[in-house]
């Protein structure tokens, strides 16, 4: 067994032990296996700067700043691998997981899968990804890289039913575990102290660079797990004003108006609300069209899209190179909430949103040939009207804002999963309504911290 990085190193990886980094840094190019890139997982790079981007208001169409942290330099390429570790370290230092005895089982629409099938085999635990069958190719090759099998189930990004009806039956061998993204703690506890304080410290940076004021307004993320959403509750606590907002696809507006469907924004939107959502701490619930973010994605990422943002919109060249590498379908769903949010708000240049790209291109390539075949080539002038109504025509329709009952209702909708389904009672479902249920949650970092420095 090998245990890596504790949270406060993953969200000050200068503290880590200087050889250990050394070799983690060494390994990130050299061996992607070696179980010391446990220690890459963070927001930070090797001069520990953080891995952002402040996209060009050529692009956003808004005065006011808008950065996306990007996972692109994360192990696995995605910071869900951050969540499977966390989730993974914790189960294993309070004995619910005995690497020597369990097998795992990870419950994923993707990402999730592909970072607990790494994280699993650097640490020497046996895996298993439960995943539906309509994910993208490049995601079911990945976690066969890294060593999991892999069981499909039907359907695709919104079926995550599916997936805990299998698990429910995975569960009956005694020597499985099954890591639910959707329901630990661990998965939330990353975001809310790892990614929450990362966000805060690049406001602080931000401004010593004539960018924004110091503190984050807004951080805008989609829904998968609700584990990137944590963040908001301590950026929260370091700014009361600060805005928390939700996205949905609009082909699957679960929390929003208790709707459901398929949709393409893989990694969100999976129509239910998930055990770890702290939905009674957000400010707004937004929905983005599903069509717009794949179409936005090839004009940031193929040739012709990438000649328009430089030739008729003036972005640099290096710029429109970041934009290529650092986005996913998720990404454009993101960056559009974070469009419809400083546009909501009325924010304006001393303000910041902040939002995340949770992956990049590499897990899309056969996405974008689907799209190719089904609309045919992206010309100049279609890419130039996707710049014009996709991004810059972002709306103000599809919002709600989060009043005293619309959190009531977003909190109940937790009933019909996690009571009726998945076996929790009304009793601790009534307890996520007290703040105090979560701030036990983030108060147990530090005892963890402690348990993992002597595991290790």
């Amino acid at each position: 067994m090998r245990l890596g990085p504790t949270l406060a190193e993953m969200r000050e990886p200068w503290t880590i032990e200087s050889s250990t980094r050394k070799r983690a840094l060494a390994a990130k190019h050299e061996d992607p296996l070696d179980p010391v890139n446990l220690y890459n997982i963070t927001w930070y790079d090797a001069e520990d700067e953080i891995n952002a981007f402040v996209i060009p208001e050529a692009v956003t169409g808004v005065e006011t700043p808008i950065v996306a942290i990007y996972s692109r330099d994360f192990p696995t390429g995605s910071h869900k691998v951050g969540a499977a570790y966390s989730v993974l370290a914790e189960l294993i230092t309070t004995g619910d997981v005995d690497p020597d005895k369990h097998r795992l089982v990870w419950p994923s629409t993707g990402n999730y899968g592909v970072g607990g099938a790494w994280v699993g085999g650097r640490v020497g635990c046996d895996s298993l990804v439960v995943l539906p069958e309509g994910m993208s190719r490049e995601r079911f090759e990945l976690i066969e890289i890294y060593g999991a099998e892999i069981v499909k189930t039907p359907g695709s990004e919104s079926n995550v039913k599916e997936i805990y009806d299998k698990t429910r039956l995975l569960r009956q061998d005694p020597a499985i575990r099954v890591l639910n993204q959707f329901e630990v703690m661990g998965n939330y506890r990353f975001h809310y102290d790892v990614t929450g304080n990362a966000v805060a410290e690049l406001a602080r940076r931000l401004e010593k660079q004539g960018v924004g004021s110091g503190r984050a307004s807004a951080w805008v993320s989609s829904m998968g797990s609700a584990g990137t959403i944590g963040a908001g509750d301590r950026l929260k606590q370091l700014w009361p004003e600060h805005k928390i907002v939700g996205l949905e696809p609009i082909q699957c507006p679960t929390i929003f108006n208790n709707g459901y469907g398929a949709h393409e924004i893989q990694g969100i939107g999976d129509k239910h609300v998930t055990w770890i959502h702290h939905v009674t701490n957000m400010d707004a619930m937004m929905c983005i069209d599903d069509m717009a973010c794949v179409r936005g994605l090839q004009l940031f990422t193929e040739p012709t899209g990438r000649r328009v943002l430089e030739d008729r919109f003036g972005l640099r060249a290096d710029d429109v190179e970041m934009l290529a590498s650092i986005f996913g379908i998720s990404g454009i769903c993101n960056l559009l909430g974070a469009i419809k949010t400083a546009k909501y708000y009325g924010f304006g240049r001393k303000d910041l949103v902040v939002t995340v790209c949770t992956d990049d291109i590499g897990r899309y390539g056969s996405v974008m040939d689907w799209l190719s075949s089904k609309e045919g080539p992206m010309d100049e002038a279609v890419a130039t009207a996707r710049m014009t109504s996709i991004l810059h025509g972002a709306g103000l329709d599809w919002i709600q804002e989060g009043t005293v009952e619309n959190r009531k209702r977003w909190h109940n909708l937790k009933y019909y999963t996690w009571v009726e389904q998945q076996g929790k009672t009304v009793e601790e479902l009534d307890a996520q309504k007290d703040p105090e249920w979560w701030l036990e949650h983030q108060q147990q970092i530090a005892k963890l911290d402690e348990k993992i420095r002597a595991a290790r």
